[in-house]
């Protein structure tokens, strides 16, 4: 008997079982989908194979192997996404009819801001809880590449990223600042001597370790010709990488300050070697933003002084 594939009209047992395969995803298997979506790993299991049954496709390997997806469960993976996502857009819309926020706000952030003391995203969480209390709040910390894309195609309603090529997709508004200074680890031949007199010749002799992506680390990876022998994906593993004193990398002062203080890394002083980040607050241009996404905007611009005025004004 051959299966019928499902091509005509989405149910509501349909989109239940999408959901459950999302999380099945996104958790990285069905044991550890078990505490997500508060079912049995057996249901759970059956739930994916009436999935399959009902698309007539194989979408993942389980097993003893571990958990994988298929070429098209990777593809049914990317359009519940999207399908999950107009879905609430469409919920918001309406809801905004009605002025009344609920629903789920995602927001996308750049790793190590929580420690920049001109950071205020607590704060502004702060306010939008006590204009939307019934909202459930959706954080992802990931690259700058990453969130422009999620906010672009909606999966995400707004991230907080470093400025940098800006997109004609998206809005910005700036939010506060960062300097980064360039740093070398304990055991690096540059720990403990004096920096003042170190040429540019000298300093691009040493290993240096960048993020992968475009960015303003990268811009002065090759502003300032330092010879990147490692790439990362993060702020963390370029600390990681200081560290171990075989390399040099650009850090947060913020993020590095303790490091600093435990005598693990020095900075490298030299006097031209470091540059500033300014952060902004991105999201999608069109279509407009739902009443959630702009109440988090305006959220943020109040709690961040370049934005939102005096420090008495942004009394919460």
């Amino acid at each position: 008997m051959v299966k019928k594939a499902l091509l005509g009209q989405v149910s509501d047992t349909e989109i239940r079982l999408l959901r459950i395969f999302k999380a099945v995803v996104e958790c990285g298997g069905l044991a550890a989908a078990e505490l997500e979506l508060n079912i049995g790993r057996s249901t759970v299991s059956r739930h994916v194979k009436d999935l399959e049954e009902r698309l007539d496709l194989v979408l993942c390997r389980r097993g003893r192997a571990g958990f994988a997806l298929t070429p098209d469960g990777q593809r049914v993976y990317e359009g519940t996404v999207h399908l999950l996502g107009a879905m609430e857009a469409f919920r918001s819309g309406v809801r905004d009819m009605h002025a009344e926020l609920v629903g789920t706000l995602s927001i996308g952030l750049f790793d190590k801001t929580v420690t920049n003391p001109k950071a205020h995203i607590g704060e502004a969480v702060r306010r939008f809880r006590r204009i939307a209390p019934e909202v459930m709040i959706d954080v992802a910390v990931g690259t700058l590449n990453d969130i422009e894309s999620r906010v672009i195609d909606g999966r995400l309603h707004v991230g907080v990223i470093p400025d940098h090529r800006r997109s004609e997709s998206l809005d910005y508004e700036e939010l506060f600042g960062e300097t980064m200074h360039l740093y070398c680890g304990r055991q690096h031949p540059l720990f403990g001597t004096s920096h003042q007199e170190l040429s540019w010749s000298e300093l691009e002799d040493y290993d240096y370790a960048g993020l992968a992506f475009h960015s303003p680390n990268m811009e002065a990876t090759h502003r300032f010709r330092l010879r990147r022998t490692a790439t990362v994906s993060d702020q963390e593993a370029i600390a990681s990488l200081v560290l171990s004193g075989c390399y040099i990398g650009f850090l947060p002062d913020h993020y590095a300050a303790t490091f600093v203080e435990s005598g693990l890394i020095q900075e490298v002083a030299h006097p031209q070697c470091m540059y500033e980040v300014q952060f902004v607050a991105i999201s999608r241009r069109t279509p407009r933003p739902a009443r959630l996404t702009t109440t988090f905007l305006d959220a943020l611009r109040l709690s961040h002084p370049r934005l939102g005025g005096t420090p008495d004004q942004r009394k919460v």
